[in-house]
């Protein structure tokens, strides 16, 4: 005999089962990158974890708000899309961020997940992309793998970070030195805001005797910074500036959330939080 579900006991059942994985982005304004980036990844984890609501939240204010009024495109930030969950009775809560290392964006996460831990059953975060010694390794396998046509002699790869004045910058030295442990020596890093400077990267590749030169973001977007500080026309550029200093550039406009193999690492760690969640019960 088949049991009428009661309607209390089956809104009980539906708000203890009601689970998210809340996707957290630095974000951007260029659609195009979005697509191709963010979304692809929030799409990777919609179909790795189909018993799971994704939600989408976005750590720059600065983005929100562009967004909001230049094409009525709403974004909300991790607070707001916590407070949602909460107000429709989600339980279990996965916050997974798309960021390349712990930093500041990190850490403003962390405390706004932290304001609500008393609202869920449980709530946990994954990790970013950069944050154990294995991450390093597949990183450095999936970029030497994705730009292994401009590894020959007379090229030197180069990668555009962010950079912050964050102990986590620490990442693109280490990053680095992968690079050259693995015997990828044409490979270099270095970033827009903090060390290695772009300077310090000049002088990197004036040592190689190489005239070509091919420029790539470290991002996971490929947004203002690749666009403008590293692809753009106006003199600072690092395109600009190494074509001044006569060496024949290229520019690839790809953001690492592009390659299925950072997509992979981020449904890695999004996976590693929900077996934390499961096991927690």
């Amino acid at each position: 005999m088949k049991f009428k579900q009661t309607e209390p006991l089956k809104k009980a059942w539906d708000i203890r089962m009601k689970q998210a994985i809340l996707v957290v982005s630095f974000g951007t304004t260029y659609h195009e990158s979005r697509m191709k980036t963010i979304e692809a990844i929030e799409q990777s984890i919609k179909e790795e974890f189909p018993e799971y609501e994704v939600r989408r939240a976005f750590t720059s204010r600065i983005i929100i708000g562009r967004l909001k009024k230049r094409d009525n495109i709403y974004i909300d930030s991790v607070a707001e899309a916590l407070e949602k969950l909460a107000q429709e009775g989600f339980q279990h809560v996965i916050v997974q961020p798309t960021l390349v290392m712990g930093g500041e964006e990190n850490d403003g996460m962390i405390a706004a997940v932290k304001q609500y831990e008393n609202r869920f059953r449980r709530i946990l975060w994954g990790k970013p992309l950069l944050s154990e010694e294995e991450d390093y390794k597949r990183l450095c396998s999936v970029l030497t793998e994705d730009t292994k046509e401009y590894d020959r002699d007379g090229t030197e790869i180069l990668f555009m970070g962010h950079g912050t004045e964050h102990e986590a910058n620490e990442c693109y030295p280490r990053l680095a030195e992968v690079f050259r442990q693995n015997g990828y020596n044409r490979y270099h890093i270095g970033t827009v805001e903090a060390e290695p400077t772009f300077k310090f990267i000049k002088e990197e590749v004036e040592s190689t005797g190489s005239n070509r030169m091919v420029l790539q973001p470290l991002m996971i977007v490929s947004g203002d910074h690749a666009h403008n500080d590293m692809a753009g026309e106006g003199e600072e550029s690092w395109k600009s500036q190494l074509e001044s200093d006569g060496y024949q550039v290229v520019c690839r406009l790809k953001g690492m959330g592009e390659l299925e193999g950072v997509r992979r690492m981020f449904l890695d760690h999004a996976r590693e939080a929900c077996k934390k969640l499961e096991d927690m019960g």
